[in-house]
């Protein structure tokens, strides 16, 4: 399964019935709801990244994936458009994309 495989799985379940699908369970919580789920599953990635364990960091990487798909389509981002952004930083030294930007979010 690719990204675009699963973003398109996740679109599909949006409009579920809630009571029979975790997407749509998730979704219907709204935004807020989809993005503490993301930070929930991405500090699990980062313990199981420290500790070293890596099948437990590849079942929580697999979950950070699917919950930040869900929290994009919780705000109408399509993952195309990430994807577009990620192939604009490419011709672009990471250290100097980061130099460039500004505001909210950019301090180490």
């Amino acid at each position: 399964m690719t990204l675009d495989d699963l973003a398109n799985v996740i679109a599909a379940r949006a409009n579920a019935d809630p009571d029979s699908s975790w997407t749509a369970r998730l979704l219907s919580s709204g935004p807020e709801k989809c993005a503490e789920k993301f930070g929930e599953e991405a500090v699990e990635a980062i313990i199981e990244a420290v500790k070293g364990d890596r099948a437990a960091l590849t079942s929580e990487a697999a979950d950070v994936l699917f919950h930040l798909l869900v929290m994009l389509q919780s705000r109408d981002v399509p993952l195309a458009d990430v994807m577009a952004e990620l192939d604009r930083r490419q011709n672009q030294s990471g250290l100097a994309e980061k130099a460039a930007r500004t505001g909210p979010g950019t301090a180490e």
